[in-house]
């Protein structure tokens, strides 16, 4: 039986905001949405916190058997070879990679990358390749054999801090697919992840609104249409790029 995991990388030494994956919105932490929200995919088996060997993630440890689901401990900076352990140990097939900073990911999204990845046949499906998504949403799916290839063979610096730079950048070699957002989501200039104190106020606003877990992105959307000056807040903040050759 083919298993499918969901991998979140998680740290707390966050350069632009320490500590970020543990500050709290409603009496429960950023890493407490993410989780509990990808718990709700009905396509995922195994969900596992991979975070590194620096002793300021001990609490990233304790975080993770409080919160009784499967973690793993590795490289800081090589963030492949993380993921590519954690999967080994793990015995995971179906990699989902999902980042620690994007608490309203939606697990119907989630679900469907999953469903066409397996459905297609595919190596690699992401929502990132060609951004129609809001930021924040982002899901990358790739099988076991693509991640330990790129773990074997991926030499650069910023092939093994960023996973998957590697498997994107080697398409002859294998099947890509890309998920484009349907026309009520289709929405790049939203920005819904946490890297700086403006994304965690408009993250607390949006969170605030809300009175259940699950509300969706278009709920989301639609929240911000109406009150169109919370984009504002963090508008002005640069994603970190990452570096290609």
């Amino acid at each position: 039986m083919v298993k499918t995991g969901c991998i979140i990388q998680a740290r707390m030494s966050s350069t632009r905001l320490p500590g970020k994956v543990l500050r709290e919105i409603k009496c429960k932490a950023i890493l407490d949405y993410v989780v509990d929200r990808i718990k709700f995919c009905r396509n995922v088996d195994d969900i596992i916190l991979a975070t590194t060997t620096n002793q300021k993630d001990d609490i990233l440890e304790k975080y993770a058997i409080n919160k009784e689901i499967s973690y793993f401990r590795g490289s800081e900076e090589d963030v492949l070879s993380r993921y590519y352990e954690a999967a080994k140990k793990y015995h995971i097939d179906t990699i989902v990679r999902i980042t620690s900073d994007c608490p309203l990911i939606d697990s119907e999204i989630v679900d469907e990358i999953i469903k066409k990845h397996i459905e297609n046949k595919a190596d690699y499906t992401a929502n990132t390749i060609i951004r129609t998504y809001p930021r924040g949403l982002d899901t990358e799916v790739f099988n076991f054999n693509i991640l330990e290839d790129a773990h074997k063979h991926a030499n650069e610096k910023y092939y093994r801090e960023h996973v998957t730079p590697y498997i994107q950048e080697h398409p002859a070699r294998i099947e890509i697919q890309n998920i484009e957002a349907c026309e009520k989501i289709k929405r790049p200039n939203i920005r819904i992840t946490l890297d700086t104190k403006e994304d965690f106020e408009l993250l607390e606003k949006i969170i605030l609104h809300f009175d259940d877990l699950m509300f969706k992105t278009e709920d989301v959307i639609d929240f911000l249409d109406k009150n169109p000056d919370l984009m504002k807040i963090n508008k002005n903040v640069k994603q970190k790029e990452v570096k290609t050759n």
